[in-house]
């Protein structure tokens, strides 16, 4: 199946929002550590873009409202798992900010249907 943020009508406004993330944001939404913008793809800590819903779950391709900057292997390691929020002493932990140290190749995601 194709994905309309690669190559279909959706691609051109995709375009636009990365270029706004990547001029806006400096922390990857995921792991909550600084992006250096001088690693390039395929180096694993390259800016990437996420998207937060993933597109597979339902996510809009090109809204950016649901996209938001990552590492090049923290985007890989979430892949299309949704996160669950957790509180931990008053702070959210969610897609913008989770652990680094989260096995997601061990993560099962709960299905609630």
């Amino acid at each position: 199946m194709e994905r309309l943020d690669r190559t279909g009508t959706h691609r051109a406004q995709f375009d636009k929002n990365r270029k706004k993330i990547y001029a806006t944001q400096s922390v990857c939404g995921i792991c909550g550590e600084p992006v250096d913008f001088h690693y390039k793809f395929p180096h694993p800590l390259s800016p990437t873009i996420d998207h937060i819903i993933p597109v597979a779950k339902g996510g809009h391709p090109s809204d950016i409202d649901n996209l938001q900057l990552a590492h090049f292997r923290c985007n890989r390691q979430k892949s299309d798992k949704l996160a669950k929020v957790v509180f931990v002493e008053d702070r959210d932990i969610g897609n913008n900010n989770l652990p680094l140290s989260c096995d997601w190749l061990a993560y099962k995601e709960e299905r609630s249907l």
